[in-house]
């Protein structure tokens, strides 16, 4: 009888872990048509609702699809090289593909949400600037959202490395995540943001080549990028384990980011505009004001790795805010403005 009891207990239990998963993935699946779908109307408002019609024949339509592999590669080098540090991970012992996994969600929020969006913006603009042949507007507009790139992904950089332990602890310190996982968690994201600009900076960049309708030269510089990720994965897996996986990612993409912007460079496509020098020094005095206000206001690790969610969470918070006002201020100090950095506004 107990047997029978334990197995049907085993059932219930498959069940609910399996139905539970399934809702989970309608769930993503349903918020990705909702956001289609939410567009639509503005779309049509604007009288720009695609109409559609599959030619697969129609020249503009091949060499899109022609394009489109070569250039996703192009972008894709640290989601490509994530895959391959996972398959190194599982090679290290219980807990390290958890540890870079949960890492890379909190670095990958500000990725997603500063690099798509800004090269979004960009690759259209730039390439009616290349159409245009107008060169002037067209090096404008990415020293414009290379600033701005600067601006916001420098203090998210500095603020995950900060407050790494703070943000686990508040998020996923829960249930099984032990204390242990947190500061694992944490090795791992200190060396992933050492790469968080490159990163974006390479959402950014690339659109550069693109609009120009280069793909072989960011193709080019991937697969050199995923050739030395590797290379320091062997030099860095030995003595930092899993935090060197995350640590050969964040450096590749600097590296990544270093190439297409010297090839931006010589090509002559970009000429900064003046005032960089300037600019770099009042936004690094900025962010190293922000991280030592954070730092010494975040209290000590044992607090949060022993608070209740609701006190972790009103706590982070708070600090997000105070990094935030604290970063802000300081730029207001120094004489930064909003409408600075409007459209094009970088000059």
């Amino acid at each position: 009888m107990a047997t029978a009891g334990a197995k049907r207990l085993g059932i219930i239990v498959g069940v609910i872990v399996v139905v539970g998963l399934l809702v989970l993935a309608w769930a993503v699946f349903a918020g990705g048509v909702l956001q289609l779908a939410f567009q639509i109307p503005f779309l049509a408002r604007m009288g720009l609702l695609p109409r559609w019609r599959l030619d697969l024949a129609h020249p503009g339509v091949r060499r899109i699809l022609k394009l489109m592999g070569p250039a996703a590669f192009g972008v894709s080098i640290s989601q490509i090289s994530l895959v391959i540090n996972t398959i190194f991970a599982s090679y290290l012992g219980d807990g390290s593909v958890s540890w870079l996994y949960y890492a890379d969600r909190l670095m990958e929020f500000p990725s997603g949400l500063l690099g798509m969006a800004l090269g979004t913006i960009l690759l259209p603009s730039l390439s009616k600037y290349h159409a245009d042949a107008n060169r002037e507007e067209y090096s404008r507009l990415l020293d414009w959202g290379l600033r701005v790139t600067i601006l916001l992904a420098v203090p998210a950089t500095v603020a995950l490395a900060v407050l790494a332990l703070p943000l686990i602890a508040s998020l996923f310190h829960y249930g099984r995540f032990t204390a242990e996982d947190a500061w694992m968690t944490r090795q791992a994201l200190i060396a992933y943001s050492v790469g968080l600009v490159g990163i974006i900076m390479v959402k950014i960049l690339a659109p550069g080549f693109y609009a120009r309708q280069n793909i072989v030269t960011p193709v080019k510089i991937g697969i050199m990028t995923l050739l030395a990720t590797q290379a320091l994965n062997l030099a860095f897996i030995v003595p930092l384990k899993h935090a060197g996986l995350a640590l050969s990612i964040g450096l590749a993409a600097c590296l990544n980011a270093g190439l297409l912007y010297r090839g931006l460079r010589k090509s002559g496509a970009y000429r900064p505009v003046p005032g960089w020098p300037v600019f770099l020094l009042k936004v690094g005095a900025s962010v190293g004001f922000m991280a030592v206000v954070l730092f010494t206001t975040m209290g000590e690790a044992r607090w949060w790795l022993t608070a209740g969610w609701e006190r972790k969470i009103g706590a982070m918070i708070g600090l997000v805010i105070l990094g935030v006002v604290a970063y802000g201020g300081c730029l207001f100090a120094f004489g930064f403005r909003p409408r600075d950095f409007a459209r094009r506004g970088a000059g």
